[in-house]
C-alpha cells in the first residue's frame, strides 16, 4: 500500500493514553493527503486537542517521499528531518533520544475505508500510546500545479 492510495481528506480521531500524567488527551479534526509531485505526498493534520477541561488547536505537516530507488516511501517532518519508513502492517522505529518510538500503520478495506496509526513512546521523558483513526474519506483534490 502506497501513501498515494490514501489521497483525500479523512476525519481524524486521536487518543493519547499518557501513562506518565494519567491524563488522556483527544484530538478531533481532519487529515489531508495531497499529491504535491509524483514522488511526494503532503500529509497535513488540523484539529482540536482536549484534556481535563482544556482545549487547544493543533496542526502538523509531514511529507511522504518516494525513495530515490523508487521502491518505497519515507515519512519526513516538515523541516526535512527523517521520521520513519512508510510501511503498512509493519512496525517501524523512530529513535528520538532519550525516548524511543515504535509505530504501526494499518488499513481496512479495498479500497481503504479506514486506516490507523499507532505510536508507542517509551523512555525517561515519555510513556504513552497514541492511536489515530482516519475514516470518512472525502475525494482528493486535484494535484498542485
Amino acid at each position: 500500500m502506497k501513501p498515494t492510495d490514501l489521497l483525500g481528506t479523512w476525519e481524524l480521531s486521536r487518543v493519547v493514553d499518557d501513562r506518565l500524567t494519567g491524563v488522556p488527551r483527544e484530538v478531533r479534526g481532519a487529515a489531508t493527503l495531497e499529491l504535491e509531485t509524483p514522488d511526494r505526498v503532503r500529509w497535513s493534520e488540523e484539529g482540536t486537542m482536549t484534556w481535563a477541561g482544556h482545549s487547544v488547536p493543533v496542526s502538523r505537516t509531514l511529507f511522504v517521499d518516494r525513495d530515490a530507488d523508487g521502491g518505497g516511501w519515507f515519512v519526513h517532518f516538515a523541516d526535512g528531518r527523517a521520521f520513519h519508513p512508510w510501511a503498512v502492517g509493519v512496525r517501524v522505529d523512530h529513535p528520538c533520544s532519550p525516548d524511543h518510538y515504535e509505530g504501526l500503520i494499518e488499513t481496512e478495506g479495498d479500497p481503504v475505508v479506514r486506516w490507523t496509526v499507532e505510536w508507542r513512546a517509551a523512555g525517561p521523558e515519555k510513556d504513552y500510546v497514541m492511536t489515530t483513526v482516519h475514516s470518512g474519506r472525502r475525494p482528493a483534490r486535484h494535484p498542485r500545479s
